[in-house]
């Protein structure tokens, strides 16, 4: 079973650390949320298991696989997929030619185009359309479908729920509880709580770029004056 070991992991920007030794478990068929006010650090999490930010130390291991300060494409090709904050989606990309991308550097595995339209039927009916023609909802879902084409082990999942209405937000709910289903691990930095605590079996919260808590979704729900404590909320 897949397995993501974070370890005492320290990254930063440009002589400034964020992660402040870091440890974290992940693991195949769970999903694991990660809250924590705005500036904490997750982002950076995020970007430093996928190698956009490198690690100035600790130790990033995928099923014994060392990424600690390993560039991107050494991440991906380990296993590594990365759902980004804000979609980036290519405006000027249909969404087939997305999909044909993200397949050209596709590990071995599941999901193909067809498991992946069965999955997101909407974009079966918008492959000729620009990314610029979609719908938030529909970037999300082309976004989560680029990643999930490279078969990946971890799926890294920043804010996905981001200026989607409700009814969205339920659905990309829907998407992951099924991604979950495969046996991948994912990894969800998450503001929205309603979604968070839908998918997720685990919580973890940050605080100034180390985690404070680690537990089952439902103990950190027992006691609500402590999670509105350690999220900030009024």
């Amino acid at each position: 079973m897949t397995h993501l070991v974070i370890r005492d992991l320290h990254s930063g920007y440009q002589g400034s650390t964020v992660l402040h030794g870091v440890d974290l478990d992940v693991r195949g068929g769970r999903v694991l949320g990660l809250l924590g006010r705005n500036g904490v650090g997750k982002s950076t999490l995020i970007n430093t298991v996928c190698g956009l930010v490198r690690a100035s130390s600790g130790s990033v291991q995928l099923d014994g696989q060392e990424l600690a300060g390993q560039r991107p494409d050494v991440a991906a090709r380990a296993g590594i997929g990365l759902v980004p904050q804000g979609r980036r989606i290519f405006p000027d990309l249909t969404v087939a030619e997305h999909l044909d991308v993200a397949t050209r550097v596709s590990r071995a595995g599941a999901w193909d185009r067809a498991a992946i339209l069965a999955l997101l039927p909407r974009l079966g009916e918008r492959l000729s359309h620009r990314g610029n023609q979609l719908s938030g909802g529909e970037q999300q879902m082309l976004a989560i479908a680029r990643a999930l084409l490279t078969n990946p082990s971890v799926l890294l999942l920043d804010e996905p729920s981001d200026g989607l209405a409700p009814q969205l937000v339920a659905q990309v709910g829907a998407t992951i509880s099924e991604i979950v289903e495969s046996g991948t691990a994912v990894l969800l930095v998450e503001q929205d709580l309603r979604l968070a605590f839908s998918v997720a079996q685990e919580i973890a919260v940050m605080d100034k770029g180390r985690i404070v808590l680690h537990e089952p979704t439902r103990q950190f729900r027992s006691d609500a004056a402590r999670a509105r404590r350690l999220l900030g909320v009024a």
